[in-house]
């Protein structure tokens, strides 16, 4: 199999479903500049196609996978044990079943030693688990760690500049 230059950052969901709320963690990397990998691979209905993609991500090119599913699904754990990279995980909110606590629990309950860095259920979890990724990638790249940098500073300004109009 050829090796394929990837993105830095993978964003995979265990269904199409995921989609909208995932469109967040999307949309969030590619404002920073990151055209991100996105799959949809599931743990439980393609499993050898879910653990072949962990398994070559890191040769091809990708540093930080972002999971996504819901209902106890655990695409994120399964990219744990197939992938030395870090993994972040976003448990997705289910219209039914238990609101998302379900994949909350499944994602953040991790043994020993495969870890997952779980953020918050639904679409602030995905747009969290893209500013994440950045500062995973901006520990080791100078252009990264300018980007996250004015990110925050421009998340700073905003919030001051909605305190001055809330204190005329």
């Amino acid at each position: 199999m050829a090796k394929q230059t990837q993105s830095p950052v993978a964003v995979l969901m265990g269904s199409d479903s995921d989609l909208p709320t995932m469109e967040a963690c999307i949309k969030q990397l590619k404002d920073f500049g990151i055209e991100p990998v996105v799959r949809v691979l599931s743990a439980h209905r393609t499993p050898a196609a879910a653990c072949e993609f962990a398994t070559n991500a890191a040769g091809n090119g990708v540093k930080v996978i972002v999971a996504a599913a819901g209902m106890a699904a655990h695409l994120a754990g399964a990219m744990a044990a197939h992938s030395q990279l870090p993994i972040v995980g976003v448990p997705m909110q289910a219209k039914e079943g238990l609101c998302g606590l379900d994949a909350l629990l499944s994602t953040v309950q991790m043994p020993p030693g495969m870890p997952v860095g779980t953020m918050a259920i639904g679409k602030t979890g995905a747009k969290n688990a893209a500013v994440f990724a950045l500062q995973i990638l901006a520990l080791s790249d100078a252009a990264m760690a300018k980007t996250l940098t004015d990110f925050r500073k421009a998340q700073t300004e905003k919030a001051l500049k909605k305190d001055a109009e809330l204190n005329r």
